[in-house]
């Protein structure tokens, strides 16, 4: 059947017709010159067929619905990353990019070596570069956070270099950066892989790996937010091989009260009293007493084991579901970009290069099952039966600690960093002011000067005050 239209052209580029034959009402075309580049019709002709004839985006469906293009190409974007053609990691690495293996997975991780005075005065100004080496002759590995990747070092790793005389390393932790992504949910059954990269086992052994990889007996571990975390866990794997410990933005649970000394040289008892009749009798009903509470106890502790295991199961479940995938995506695509602005204290300084530098993981293929995975790590992970919990042993730590915190840090409040640096012995707290989440993002000569003063403490016999406000 041949159709006939009139057409009408109006003075805002739109033409308008409606068939002669039928007197069906008038209908909107998008004229090519309008700039109405995504506005198509809805039709009875049995076929599709693009009004502009250069597939602008103006195209009738064979159901005869209107089709807006531009609004299904912004459905494919993530916190502004297209989802159409993601990449292999490597294909998105940087000039300065390294890889290496560790249990079955490449981990992407950048190397700084301390340079020449004369190249440094290009790099940081006259001020920095008249900063003496410390020469301290151990390397300092750099431990990001959560969402974060070794983006987020970009600017202290010469710095650090610098001011240390030794090797800068940061390497990404599997899910996040260009560390390659693997789905343990199929093949957890495998041999390929024997650890979970994302568990935080993983994260303690490729930070001991690398400190052999740099052929160093000891390195400085400087942990961000949840790195911090993989930081102290690693020292507490094998304290003989850190140096020292800096802790920026710690997300550690600070215990609320410390842990106190308590004298059990004695049990309390009068020895005059234990040949009376009546303190045989108390002490049989005492460990009767003691020996049903431990059975109830045991009890209770099976049942809660068994009702955890369910528990962990049934999450287990969920989050291997495709739900979880498409929540993961709902979340990063609504709150991720402002997430990074919400970590700065001023969130003006937070430019494209950052934003971009932040979603370039985005693009890499199958970061949201990754995500999701590590997610799950994180939430059935079983705390060893003959450890007590991490902020139980805090007070063990024995190596220098700094602990740097910005004092409008909006994620992880400063009250927290100020509560752990009582629980752990003769840790130095340094408070940036004017200061978010990122002190060695947002303030960057800043928070230099403060791991200087720790060093120059910690390996060069200066004394310091253990509270400082940076400003």
């Amino acid at each position: 059947m041949v159709f006939r239209y009139q057409f009408q052209q109006m003075p805002n580029g739109i033409a308008i017709s409606r068939n002669t034959r039928s007197r069906q009402p008038y209908k909107v075309f998008s004229h090519p010159s309008s700039g109405h580049r995504n506005l198509t019709l809805a039709t009875t002709v049995p076929h599709a067929f693009s009004l502009s004839g250069s597939g602008a985006g103006a195209q009738y469906s064979s159901a005869g619905e209107l089709v807006d293009t531009g609004r299904n190409e912004r459905k494919k974007r993530i916190a502004g990353v297209d989802q159409d053609e993601l990449l292999d990691p490597k294909q998105l690495a940087d000039p300065d990019s390294c890889f290496c293996e560790f249990q079955g997975v490449e981990i992407h991780h950048k190397l700084y070596e301390p340079e020449s005075r004369s190249s440094d005065n290009s790099l940081y100004g006259q001020h920095e570069a008249q900063t003496p080496s410390l020469e301290l002759g151990l390397p300092m590995i750099l431990l990001h956070g959560f969402g974060a990747s070794v983006f987020s070092w970009n600017k202290v790793m010469k710095r650090l270099a610098s001011l240390t005389g030794s090797k800068v390393l940061a390497f990404d932790r599997p899910a996040f950066g260009l560390t390659s992504r693997h789905n343990t949910f199929e093949t957890q059954s495998s041999d390929a892989i024997p650890l979970n990269p994302y568990s935080m086992a993983f994260s303690v052994l490729a930070t001991l790996y690398f400190i052999d990889f740099l052929a160093a007996q000891k390195a400085i571990l400087v942990g961000h937010s949840a790195g911090s975390l993989v930081a102290v866990e690693a020292y507490f794997e094998a304290p003989e091989r850190i140096a020292a410990l800096i802790l920026v933005a710690p997300a550690i649970l600070a215990p609320r009260a410390i842990p106190k000394v308590v004298d059990t040289k004695g049990d309390g008892s009068d020895s005059n009293d234990q040949g009376k009749p009546q303190f045989k009798l108390f002490k049989i009903l005492h460990k009767f007493i003691k020996y049903v509470t431990q059975s109830i106890i045991q009890m209770m502790k099976r049942m809660v084991d068994m009702l955890n295991s369910l528990y962990k199961k049934a999450l287990l479940s969920v989050l291997r579901s495709a739900f979880a995938v498409m929540l993961v995506r709902m979340i990063i695509k609504k709150f991720g970009v402002a997430a990074v602005r919400t970590a700065w204290y001023d969130s003006k300084q937070v430019d494209e290069h950052i934003i971009d530098g932040y979603t370039k993981p985005l693009r890499t293929k199958g970061w949201d099952k990754a995500l999701v995975e590590f997610t799950a790590a994180m939430l059935v992970k079983g705390e060893s039966e003959t450890k007590p919990p991490l902020s139980k042993r805090l007070h063990e730590i024995s190596c220098p600690v700094l602990i740097v915190t910005g004092n409008a840090d909006r994620i992880v409040p400063s009250w927290n960093a100020e509560r752990l640096s009582r629980a752990i012995p003769h840790s130095k707290l340094e408070v940036i002011k004017n200061c978010g989440h990122l002190p060695h993002e947002e303030k960057v000569d800043e928070f230099v000067r403060v791991v200087e003063k720790f060093l120059q403490r910690a390996f060069g016999g200066l004394e310091e005050p253990s509270l400082q406000a940076v400003t």
